[in-house]
């Protein structure tokens, strides 16, 4: 694999140039069903004056079997205090190198990569849990990921129908006009528990730390998307939906610790582990098929991994030009 004398920078518009939710999709189950290895991500206080930042280290590579040999790092800083200087708190780079000589590669707009593959893994998900018949796709949340999610989800099913609710509906509406105009049929909606029962697919983008999804307005054949709420203290669905829903997840060792949608449940009683059925892994690996029936509703979590970012990321530079 031959490398350049000077890396190459992949900016936001170049990733969405080279990246279709299809090839991603399939991109990233090739890579939940190849050897790639994952250590834990990093968590590094930095001191500062104002508020104390974090950095953030997310690596894999390939393994030894794979055609061609990867590794990368996703690098995430925080900062808080950058409020007060009227900047962007979180900035995210990934950094791709040459598996074989450690060579870099390329480096890319973590946030941007982060988006893409995101939503990616959550279609993934939907490719073995959501309903074949599901016409009505609902977003929760108009957040940067919620186009990304919603173009994610039509690609895996053919909705008729897209509802998006925010809690600010003015946000919503611009989103929906948005995407309206670029082709999606999509409409703002202000009542999120009548926009829930009237849907077959339900994906949550938010940063709500008290559940905003209720078990008891499901009903049978839905299937529940759960992408927001990335730590333990916060939550976008109640105890009714997890136990009324079969629950899957992205990876077990990061859903079921980091994301208070299975955490809190677990450390409550609520659930128990066994009842978390299978995560992307064991879907895309045959070892479990998913949905079964028509009438089941499935439930999938999703906190991130270091696979999805190196999947992403392979199949940018692999299609540039």
């Amino acid at each position: 694999m031959s490398t350049s004398a000077f890396m190459q920078v992949f900016d936001a518009d170049q990733i969405d140039a080279a990246l279709t939710m299809p090839r991603l999709i399939d991109a990233l189950a090739l890579a939940f069903a190849s050897d790639i290895k994952v250590p834990l991500r990093h968590h590094h206080t930095i001191a500062r004056p104002d508020h104390d930042a974090t950095l953030l280290l997310m690596p894999a590579w390939t393994g030894p079997s794979a055609p061609h040999s990867y590794l990368g790092t996703k690098l995430v800083n925080v900062f808080p205090g950058n409020w007060a200087r009227h900047l962007p708190s979180i900035y995210g780079t990934y950094i791709l190198m040459d598996g074989t000589t450690g060579a870099p590669l390329c480096c890319m707009d973590g946030a941007r990569l982060t988006a893409w593959r995101t939503a990616a893994a959550s279609a993934l998900a939907a490719r073995f849990l959501a309903p074949q018949k599901a016409t009505r796709l609902l977003m929760v949340g108009a957040g940067a990921l919620a186009p990304f999610l919603i173009r994610a989800h039509a690609s895996v099913r053919p909705y008729e129908r897209i509802t998006l609710w925010n809690h600010r509906f003015e946000r919503a509406e611009q989103v929906a006009a948005a995407l309206s105009a670029a082709g999606l049929p999509v409409q703002a909606v202000s009542d999120l528990e009548t926009a829930v029962r009237d849907c077959d697919v339900v994906s949550c983008a938010t940063l709500s730390h008290e559940p905003l999804i209720k078990g008891s307005w499901l009903h049978e054949g839905q299937h529940i998307d759960a992408v927001g709420a990335y730590r333990p203290d916060m939550r976008e669905t109640d105890d009714a939906l997890v136990k009324r829903a079969r629950i899957f997840c992205d990876t077990k060792a990061g859903a079921m610790k980091e994301g208070g949608d299975l955490a809190q449940p677990l450390a409550s009683g609520v659930i128990d582990a066994a009842e978390v059925e299978a995560d992307l892994f064991d879907l895309v690996g045959g070892r479990h098929q998913g949905r079964q029936a028509e009438h089941e509703i499935t439930f999938f979590k999703s906190v991130g991994t270091a696979i999805e970012d190196l999947a992403a990321a392979i199949t940018v530079w692999q299609a540039r030009g």
